[in-house]
């Protein structure tokens, strides 16, 4: 080694050891500070073990709102960043934090769109115990989630709405930071968290972001406060960064709909816009679609929520679900006829061994089950089985007897049924008092303004 490279490394080391120093008793990181940790650990010029002890000094001692907004925007613009400019209009996303049964993409972004707004969104694949939309949408047959960025202008411009895959090189700071945050037992912070998701959401180019942050047991937050701080530091650092940004703080204290996996959660989509979804689920897509046409200046939410619910009434939302899945290359017959999705070999029923009430879901024991019956990623490597997944029949509230079905499974191998059975019974609660009614939304939170529900 030349001794002009050691010095370089040296001088890179010292930096670097003097800006975990800092952080490590509490200070603020200075924004060419940021920017030089993450120029640097993407270049390959920081190492993992520096770049792993800063993150533990952020974990512990947290970071302020301009920080995080510095952290984020280098983040999004450290790789490829989309610009809608040509697309004439207000362009509106959604990101949800992550749930079990969470197929709300499929539902509310043909809404918004059949109400005249460009929903032009990028989304991710299955992570743990959570299900993906993409991972949904390719359980669609002949449906491509890889389009070229010139397409995926065309479909937008024609037809208001379209939803691919992240590009490889979209936030490549986050992938590589996140990598190491998944071992080092750093991805429970609030700053990375915010920073982590809006970097993709800002590269993504939309002028209007809607977050849904997910609280309870099958959420990365779990109390209703955490998810309220971590909403506030993802609105702050979007009006920041130019967006106009909300929050909902929703339940994950039990699945969304009944549906969890793939072909079960497309299929429960459609019927929601064919006007025939669980009550819960379609009430929560309302919700959710209402306040992205607020954030697009469609009018207030009582109006928006009266247009978006008019898109399922009067099937608009159902026929703009049609055109983008025809747009993608999907088998637009699969949409107008769901028993043609292919229905697992192997169907399980759950059967109650008690009597009463449904007190609680561990909603995150509940993703898992279904990851074990195939429907989800044990691994990276690992194939996803579409067909696989659970039908929740009784969720917390109901009243069961012994012998009651609580749920269905459903799987390609009969192998996978019992270690799947055992788990989704050990998530579930009784007790002989009737339970309170489940709250679906906790909080919005918008720039300097909280409403608690």
């Amino acid at each position: 080694m030349s001794i002009l490279v050691a010095s370089i490394q040296m001088e890179l080391a010292m930096r670097m050891y003097d800006i975990i120093s800092k952080k490590k008793y509490g200070q603020e990181l200075s924004a060419s500070e940021i920017e030089f940790v993450i120029e640097g650990f993407i270049k390959g010029e920081i190492p993992d073990y520096q770049m792993s002890s800063l993150l533990m000094a952020i974990y512990f001692r947290g970071m302020t709102t301009a920080e995080t907004v510095t952290l984020t925007m280098c983040m999004a613009n450290s790789g490829d960043t989309i610009d809608l400019s040509s697309i004439v209009g207000i362009k509106v996303d959604k990101h949800s934090t992550g749930g079990v049964g969470d197929k709300t993409t499929l539902a509310i972004a043909p809404m918004v769109a059949a109400c005249g707004v460009y929903v032009a969104k990028m989304s991710g694949r299955g992570l743990g115990h959570t299900g993906g939309t993409i991972d949904k949408l390719e359980a669609i047959p002949g449906f491509n989630t890889s389009i070229s960025t010139d397409n995926f202008f065309k479909i937008i411009k024609k037809i208001g709405l379209c939803v691919v895959g992240q590009t490889g090189n979209l936030a490549p700071a986050d992938k590589k930071l996140y990598a190491l945050r998944d071992v080092t037992a750093t991805v429970d912070c609030i700053p990375l968290i915010a920073s982590s998701i809006m970097s993709k959401k800002l590269a993504a180019g939309a002028d209007c972001i809607l977050l849904d942050v997910k609280t309870g047991t099958g959420a990365f937050m779990k109390s209703v406060d955490e998810a309220i701080e971590l909403a506030k530091i993802m609105v702050d650092i979007g009006y920041g960064a130019g967006k106009k940004v909300a929050a909902l703080v929703t339940n994950m204290d039990i699945p969304l709909g009944n549906a969890i996996g793939n072909s079960l959660e497309v299929i429960e989509a459609i019927d929601t816009l064919g006007g025939n979804g669980p009550r819960d689920f379609t009430k929560e897509c309302v919700n959710l679609a209402a306040n992205m046409l607020v954030l697009a200046g469609k009018g207030d939410l009582d109006y928006c929520t009266s247009l978006a619910e008019s898109t399922i009434s009067n099937g608009t939302a159902l026929n703009k679900l049609c055109e983008m899945v025809n747009a993608q290359g999907g088998d637009l017959s699969f949409i107008k006829d769901t028993s043609k999705f292919a229905v697992a070999p192997i169907k399980h029923e759950i059967v109650s061994t008690k009597s009463g009430y449904i007190s609680a879901m561990d909603t995150e024991a509940i993703g898992i089950s279904s990851v074990m019956l195939g429907a989800g990623r044990a691994t990276k490597e690992s194939k996803i089985d579409y067909q696989a997944g659970i039908m929740v029949l009784k969720k917390t509230g109901a009243y069961v007897k012994a012998g009651d079905t609580l749920a269905v499974m459903y799987s390609s191998d009969a192998k996978l049924i019992n270690g799947a059975t055992f788990k989704y019974l050990s998530a579930l609660s009784f007790t002989d008092k009737e339970p309170l009614p489940i709250q679906l939304l906790y909080a919005k939170v918008e720039k300097n303004n909280i409403i608690i529900y």
